[in-house]
């Protein structure tokens, strides 16, 4: 053999081990990445093989050769019933092969197998099918490292194989979650959750029919109607029985006794603000067609709706539960309406931001929260049921009850709402103030030494120069000016505040870094307030501590958050969203790194648009073969262009 070729054939072969213990290297870093994402998903697992006796000896004849010799996965583990089966290639390219571009079969020859992730993972979850009594798979094929990568779930049984949709981690294959992301996504059944909340707006829709034509109240007597009968159910659950049509004591005069009893009970505190919400209430006293038996139904209107309350709203309130339902209902009462949210100056949070709220601020027993816009108080009640979750302590929550959450709200209906709202979940010496949070001196609100700040101020209130400092970002400055500090403030609002609609926003902007510091800014799914048309987003602060230049922030796109909507009902969690929501706190608290079009690190400046879409930027490496395809439509485009006559197009000109 020629010395030339010998060499040749020599560097090729020095080459070829290099790239190989690159390939390995690379390989066990995706092994570290995925072996970590299980641990956090609390999976139990088991590399290169299974701690599982039967499918240990199964895959002992597992090889992709077809040999019927020994072929182990990169981890295999199991969660409740299911078999979790995972192949993972350093290379993002190896991630599947399938038989042509519009197809989901996959090829099955022998490099396709060993080489490409979702193909082998696929070729031992058949294997333990069709070898073990394990007849529940979900195979996954991961590529790429921790900031680029893809994780692709497949399930398997004995009638074939789904493929599903990536996902960024594997907390919807947790032990408590596994099964309802099979009946979701694999089964694609209706959650029982979903159907519950149908049932909810359902009747929901009912009783602002009834409200309405045998009550004959307005929009924003309606829920004051239902907060008042829900209190007295509180003090009573069978009140009904008490309501005869009597016109000396009256149903109402029966209702408003026991709904007053209830606050002295609960011991709502100061005594004004117990007299400010009974005086909203006296519609049921003094409100006579309520008050008259109505000949539809053969009994007054406050008998009927207190029956339906009772039997259909009362038992879901009173549940220690997160949801806001009484802001629910506000809801539906606005969209049955007409009402658009903006118009009506209300745009009332969804559960899940509430509870988003308090995990981007860790929010823990000992802060003191403070939401000056508390509306309905979901997130005071989100807040409150977060805080008390973390202790057992008796003492430390009734001192989070009593101490630990305060809110503003200006509108007299919405104080009583949030009042009641409160009072419904165990709490009535909440610290509410109905007042012009605008008004309030920053100096005072500072003595209070609020830790957290939650807000979702009003919207579109700044119409002209009168009203300028109803903007959003006003509402901001003004928050972040009376925290204590150090304190964390989270808020969210159109994106427009974030860019700022006038100059005069721009400024704010502007002298807000000289005294606090932004975190970074969230954009959220435009269906975040279903029916509302806002584009919203998430913005975090640091009260303060001045912004610095060289300090970077985060900007995360989250319009995939896990949520679609759904006729008939608006929006409605998957059990994709648990997995999106690990994602997004994982990469905000623990600094976890993420591909650029979900998140960008950048410093900034004043006059930026502060929002993911300004900073991001194509952080993956273009390839060869990019390079060469780009040269190639050129040349195409040119020799076109030239056929047609028009060569002068690339002609230099002086």
């Amino acid at each position: 053999m020629p010395v030339i070729k010998r060499q040749n054939l020599e560097r090729k072969r020095i080459d070829n081990i290099k790239q190989n213990r690159k390939v390995s290297k690379n390989e066990r870093k995706t092994d570290f990445f995925i072996g970590k994402l299980l641990d956090l998903a609390k999976i139990k697992y088991t590399p290169n093989g299974s701690s599982i006796k039967e499918i240990h000896t199964s895959l002992k004849s597992a090889s992709k050769k077809g040999t019927g010799r020994v072929g182990f996965p990169e981890f295999v583990g199991i969660s409740n019933d299911f078999i979790i089966v995972i192949e993972d290639k350093a290379d993002i390219d190896k991630q599947a092969c399938f038989v042509n571009e519009d197809s989901e079969e996959y090829k099955t020859d022998l490099k396709s197998l060993k080489d490409f992730a979702e193909n082998g993972a696929l070729h031992y979850g058949k294997h333990i099918i069709e070898n073990t009594n394990f007849k529940k798979v979900f195979a996954f094929g991961c590529s790429g490292d921790e900031k680029h990568h893809v994780i692709r779930p497949i399930f398997i049984d004995q009638n074939g194989y789904k493929l599903l949709k990536p996902v960024e981690n594997f907390e919807n294959f947790s032990t408590d979650n596994i099964e309802k992301y099979y009946k979701e996504q694999v089964l694609e059944e209706t959650p029982a959750e979903t159907l519950e909340l149908e049932e909810v707006l359902k009747k929901s829709a009912e009783l602002h029919e009834a409200l309405r034509n045998y009550g004959q109240l307005g929009d924003s007597e309606k829920p004051l109607v239902v907060s008042a009968i829900l209190l007295a159910l509180r003090e009573d659950s069978n009140i009904a029985d008490q309501l005869k049509g009597d016109n000396l004591k009256t149903d109402g005069k029966i209702i408003y006794d026991a709904l007053s009893t209830h606050m002295t009970r609960v011991e709502v505190k100061p005594e004004m603000k117990k007299e400010q919400v009974l005086a909203q209430f006296d519609i049921i006293k003094n409100r006579t067609l309520l008050n008259q038996v109505d000949e539809r139904l053969e009994k007054t209107p406050l008998k009927y709706f207190t029956e339906f309350l009772q039997k259909n709203v009362y038992a879901s309130v009173v549940a220690n539960s997160t949801e806001d339902v009484l802001g629910r209902f506000y809801g539906e009462f606005i969209r049955y309406s007409g009402g658009d949210g903006q118009t009506l100056g209300v745009v009332l949070t969804p559960r899940h931001i509430t509870e988003i709220f308090c995990d981007l601020v860790d929010l823990k027993p000992t802060d003191i929260v403070f939401d000056p816009c508390c509306g309905t108080g979901g997130f005071l009640i989100a807040a409150m049921h977060n805080m008390l979750e973390q202790t057992t302590n008796k003492k430390e929550k009734e001192n989070i009850k009593k101490d630990r959450i305060h809110g503003i709200e200006i509108r007299e209906d919405m104080f009583s709402i949030a009042t009641t709202n409160m009072i419904l979940r165990g709490d009535g010496k909440s610290n509410l103030i109905k007042d012009d949070f605008l008004r309030q001196d920053t100096e005072k609100l500072r003595e209070n030494k609020y830790t957290v700040g939650l807000m979702n101020p009003p919207y579109s209130q700044a119409k002209g120069k009168d009203t300028a400092h109803l903007s959003e970002i006003h509402f901001i400055e003004h928050l972040l000016d009376g925290l204590a500090d150090n304190a964390r403030c989270v808020v969210i609002v159109p994106q427009s505040t974030m860019v700022g609609k006038t100059s005069e926003d721009k400024k704010v902007k502007k002298h807000i870094l000289t005294k606090h510091t932004l975190e970074g800014v969230i954009t959220l799914s435009k269906e975040t307030f279903y029916g509302v048309g806002t584009n919203p987003c998430i913005a975090i602060f640091t009260a303060h501590k001045p912004h610095s230049e060289k300090k970077f922030c985060k900007f995360i796109n989250y319009e995939d958050d896990g949520f679609t909507v759904r006729k008939h009902v608006g929006l409605v969690e998957t059990e994709r969203a648990k997995e999106r929501k690990a994602h997004l706190l994982n990469c905000w608290l623990h600094g976890a790194p993420a591909e650029t079009k979900f998140m960008v690190k950048t410093t900034i400046e004043p006059e930026d648009e502060w929002l993911h879409s300004f900073y991001y930027f194509n952080d993956e490496m273009p390839k060869v073969e990019d390079f060469e395809n780009t040269i190639a439509d050129y040349l195409t485009f040119e020799f076109n262009m030239i056929m047609q006559g028009k060569s002068y197009l690339f002609e230099n000109v002086e």
